[in-house]
């Protein structure tokens, strides 16, 4: 079984998110300072962790994982990909290289997760309602 099996990237991808959610929800004015953002865009990052990392775990640990909640976390990734060089392109004057560095970073590894979960949820047997 490979480490990055949709079920491990799940759970991986979920502890990410609940450590973005810790740093940037309780520690909103270290963190803004360090990367030069304002605490509003930090704070809503971090409140976005939560239920995304709820989310990935839900699905995580399905008997049989949903492909359509499978997908939806990997187009979720995506939109934060997207996002993440939307904050790079507002907010680069008044960000510190560290903040410039730490956002491509994250959204490189959030790219990651979304690739390693799209083929996970590709994998997966569409199920049909009865």
């Amino acid at each position: 079984m490979s480490l990055f099996n949709l079920k491990n990237t799940l759970i991986i991808d979920a502890i990410t998110c609940t450590g973005l959610f810790v740093l940037c929800v309780f520690a909103t004015a270290t963190v803004a300072t360090l990367l030069g953002l304002p605490s509003e865009v930090v704070t809503v990052a971090g409140w976005i962790g939560l239920p995304s990392a709820l989310l990935m775990l839900f699905v995580a640990y399905q008997k049989e994982p949903s492909k359509g909640l499978a997908n939806l976390i990997a187009v979720g990734n995506l939109g934060w990909v997207i996002a993440s060089f939307a904050v790079l392109a507002i907010f680069a004057d008044g960000m510190t290289g560290l903040g410039i560095a730490v956002v491509i970073v994250q959204a490189i590894g959030v790219l990651v997760f979304a690739i390693y979960e799209a083929r996970g949820a590709a994998a997966l047997p569409r199920t049909v309602a009865a």
